[in-house]
């Protein structure tokens, strides 16, 4: 095997990441790769992919791409976005996203010779996968660019540099922010990565939920060297008032191994209208979906409620990063 070269994305200089080919070829396998100045690059594609839609519907810039989605774990939103942003932009999609427990994997092909097969078809290769560390084994064995779509319970780059997309689109600024996580803290890949980036930033972090989903240690310690005020708490009454930001998460069922100690805490935290009534009149709830009754339906009417808002962003993101990987024209 002949590992393709690598340059952390932190280490281009300005010049290069505002010219776009500090991306060009790379892998994004974590959010590790990204600093204020290509979050800043990123965000103004996505920016322009927007306006692109919204005029022309699409573009050809990646006529002649493929691209493939191998997912390993089921995916609506995440796969269904990496899809349309393909298309949008003129490549074309292998979609393995149901069924893989069909395919050569059923015969015990491992990862490193799917990918080094399915990287013959393709000139990039989106991967979903329920074991921490795949996307960078993946990668290890590719030609062609991997992206990392969520790695068990590790991280999910791509919807952490969306979510942070949609705080700025909503509140129009990330620093001064305080910031409110709800729910699954434990297992949930969007808040480790959306985490591990709000400590670019100057911003208060308020982290809720049960004693058995508390943030791994592992991330707190990121947080607190890198000096941002943060707090924990079992109730979420106890920063309502103040959040800028609420990013709830579902209590993920399919990470326990004792459903006992499931059924204990999955409805443990519910937003309801009753709690936003006493939230700031400028402020969003977010939320990565799917939801399984931690938010009810009827705070979907609240003009606050961005999580729908959060989803198109996806795309637009997806778009820019394809964009940005597969080389700008």
């Amino acid at each position: 095997m002949t590992a393709k070269p690598v340059t952390p994305l932190v280490e281009m200089d300005r010049a290069e990441v505002i010219a776009g080919n500090g991306f060009a070829g790379q892998d994004i396998l974590s959010v590790s790769q990204f600093n204020r100045e290509n979050l800043a690059y990123i965000f103004d594609k996505a920016q322009a992919m927007r306006a692109l839609v919204e005029t022309d519907g699409m573009s050809d810039l990646l006529r002649g791409n493929v691209l493939t989605c191998l997912f390993y774990e089921p995916s609506t939103r995440t796969s269904a976005s990496f899809i349309a942003a393909m298309e949008r932009l003129g490549g074309s999609v292998i979609p393995i996203t149901q069924g893989v427990q069909f395919s050569s994997v059923s015969k015990g092909e491992t990862l490193a010779d799917t990918v080094r097969t399915l990287e013959q078809y393709s000139d990039a290769i989106v991967l979903r996968h329920p074991e921490i560390g795949a996307a960078k084994i993946a990668a290890d064995y590719a030609e062609v660019p991997v992206i990392n779509a969520g790695d068990g319970a590790g991280e999910h780059p791509t919807q952490a540099l969306l979510d942070l997309f949609t705080i700025q689109q909503e509140l129009g600024r990330i620093d001064g922010l305080k910031i409110a996580m709800v729910g699954d803290l434990r297992y949930g890949r969007t808040v480790h990565s959306l985490t591990k980036l709000l400590t670019q930033y100057d911003v208060t972090l308020r982290f809720v939920s049960p004693e058995i989903l508390r943030l791994p240690l592992v991330v707190m310690n990121e947080v607190i060297d890198a000096g941002i005020p943060v707090r924990e708490t079992h109730d979420v009454a106890d920063v309502i008032e103040n959040a800028d930001v609420l990013y709830v998460t579902r209590v993920q069922k399919e990470r326990f191994v004792d459903m006992a100690q499931y059924e204990a805490v999955k409805d443990q935290h519910e937003i309801t209208i009753e709690l936003m009534a006493h939230a700031k009149e400028r402020m969003v709830v977010m939320h990565p979906l799917p939801r399984v009754g931690e938010i009810h339906y009827a705070v979907d009417h609240d003009p606050r409620a961005a999580y729908f808002r959060q989803v198109r962003n996806g795309m637009f993101i997806r778009m820019a990063l394809l964009a940005a990987v597969l080389g700008e024209k």
